[in-house]
């Protein structure tokens, strides 16, 4: 049983307190390391996966998510592990996700399902995953290919796994302007979600430019330069019609 407790995972930083990764109030853990290379992505700098800001120890990450209980457990919250992709590390997000059960902690997995290999350390690590975040950039395979620069099959096939397995998961879906917002993309993704019965809420999560600097930072090519970010009225346009195929959605 302490082995999990010694497993390290590369860090790329943490929440101690989100609100938009889950449920109630949350300690999020920013993995590092992720294949796609998402236009909007506002941490491309959890991109490299030996490009980390710390190691750490699962022990080392509970006794400082513990400080926290009584936060999660008031607000409904627990542990939600972020990234870049977390599955990247699956032998970490296994080990954290059931020290944390261990504790009677929530836990949450956001994830594009794009690492590539549904294996069955995949398998153990969703044996201790309460609710599954999985981010789809489009329906649209040529829309998803311009956004992340990867094919929309890995992320679909992961789709349908958590769907064979029974796994609650919300998507989550990024509307930007002029890219992700074409209306007979967005009805033909409320269809196909409707299909998948573990799936009862939408996020969608309006583009914003607040990562844009790390870009420069980093001295990459920044395409969404100057792209607005969608009103509030365009945003809530999309969320109608989510909730008009029965979804819950914030």
């Amino acid at each position: 049983m302490n082995d999990i407790y010694n497993v390290v995972g590369k860090i790329h930083s943490i929440e101690t307190c989100g609100t938009v990764d889950g449920p109630g109030i949350r300690y999020v853990i920013f993995m590092q390391g992720c294949h796609l290379r998402c236009l909007y992505c506002h941490n491309p700098d959890t991109w490299d996966i030996n490009n980390y800001s710390k190691e750490l120890t699962v022990g080392e990450i509970m006794e400082d998510i513990l400080k926290y209980r009584s936060y999660f457990q008031a607000s409904g919250g627990g542990v939600t592990l972020s990234g870049g992709e977390p599955l990247l590390q699956k032998e970490f997000a296994a080990a954290l996700f059931k020290a944390c059960k261990l504790e009677g902690l929530h836990t949450a997995l956001d994830t594009s399902g794009h690492d590539g290999n549904i294996n069955d350390a995949t398998l153990e690590v969703l044996k201790y995953t309460d609710l599954v975040l999985l981010d789809i950039k489009s329906i649209n395979a040529d829309t998803f290919k311009k956004v992340t620069g990867a094919t929309i099959d890995a992320t679909l096939n992961f789709a349908q796994f958590l769907f064979d397995e029974e796994i609650p998961t919300c998507v989550r879906f990024v509307l930007v302007p002029g890219l992700t917002d074409n209306e007979d993309d967005l009805h033909e993704m409320a269809r196909y979600l409707k299909s998948l019965k573990n799936v009862t809420k939408v996020g969608v999560l309006p583009f914003h430019q607040m990562g844009a600097y790390k870009w420069e930072n980093l001295n990459l090519k920044y395409e969404l330069k100057g792209k607005p970010e969608p009103t509030a009225e365009e945003t809530e346009k999309v969320r109608k019609l989510f909730r008009s195929y029965g979804f819950r959605v914030r």
